[in-house]
């Protein structure tokens, strides 16, 4: 079974279909409730229902889902019956399958109740239709690799007496995006030095991410949300929220992180934990949604500048 626990909850939607070919006969007494099983209809909806709530123990590798909704309609044609199905769940993985096994099983409920009657039934095109919610539906390239930074700050990696792991786990979670790494420091937990090294990368290099790891939680050292609060425009306390929210449902630990994030000019800081999971966690927690606000950012960014020169050149 695929280990989807790193993965974030959002609405998840599917939507199937299976074709059910019979005399044309045999769809009309189906149309007309006429078979001598009943109404088969109303039963193969139920079932399908049913059988999208159920799919997990049919299938032995399909995840458990907790499903919201789901429905099963019917499209009659002269010689054969369209059965869509449709599910939706707000979970960690998606729902093919289970709007596949609802369209399966609906209409192989009409073949069940059919059958009695018309030995030419057959059932076909079981496919999928459309799906969204998953991480793709939230991914917006720049159109180029966003230009990063990754900062650590930390007293005792700076002296060289622990070994950096958490700045070089954010890289490796980075590393499957349009991402170029620019720059990879170290500094020491001083409030002064990051103030002035958040300004260089944001004002002189122009980099649009920067991410910070370390100095975030209760330590008389921990500086980092308020040397990045010094510098910043604006604070964008969502994707702080978003970082701690994923990481309290693996750990309550995670409630402890002073992290800020903001925006200075057209560059994003986020500050993370400075411990190698605390920091992977909350990558992860900002891949791939993070895209679309720097596509916004830079593109407003570059709207606005371009409209200040138009005025200045007209004055």
């Amino acid at each position: 079974m695929k280990d989807v626990s790193e993965k974030r909850i959002s609405l998840r939607y599917a939507k199937a279909q299976a074709v059910f070919k019979a005399m044309p006969k045999t769809i009309e007494m189906i149309r007309g409730g006429g078979l001598p099983k009943g109404d088969a209809l109303q039963v193969a909806k139920i079932a399908g229902i049913q059988a999208a709530k159920n799919t997990s123990s049919i299938i032995p590798y399909c995840h458990p889902v907790g499903i919201t909704w789901a429905d099963i309609s019917f499209d009659l044609g002269e010689e054969e019956i369209r059965v869509l199905a449709e599910v939706k769940a707000i979970d960690r993985t998606g729902v093919e399958m289970e709007a596949l096994t609802a369209a399966s099983a609906a209409a192989l409920t009409l073949y069940d109740m059919a059958k009695q009657v018309d030995e030419s039934i057959s059932l076909s095109d079981i496919r999928l239709l459309e799906k969204r919610g998953g991480e793709e539906d939230f991914f917006e390239e720049l159109g180029r690799p966003v230009r990063t930074a990754v900062l650590v700050v930390s007293d005792s990696v700076y002296a060289g007496e622990k070994e950096d792991r958490a700045g070089k786990a954010i890289i490796e979670e980075l590393s499957g995006y349009p991402v170029d790494i620019v720059e990879y420091k170290v500094l020491p937990d001083e409030r002064s030095l990051l103030r002035d090294e958040l300004r260089r990368l944001a004002d002189e290099i122009g980099l649009e991410l920067i991410l910070t790891s370390g100095g975030t939680g209760f330590g008389p050292r921990d500086i980092t949300p308020e040397a990045t609060d010094d510098i910043l425009d604006k604070d964008a306390p969502g994707i702080s929220e978003a970082v701690r929210a994923y990481g309290s449902e693996r750990t309550p630990f995670s409630a402890l992180s002073r992290g800020k994030a903001g925006i200075r000019g057209k560059t994003l800081i986020v500050n993370l934990p400075g411990s190698t999971r605390g920091a992977r966690e909350s990558v992860r927690a900002l891949l791939p949604w993070i895209f679309h606000g720097l596509k916004i950012l830079v593109g407003a960014s570059s709207e606005y500048h371009a409209r200040e020169d138009e005025r200045r050149r007209a004055r």
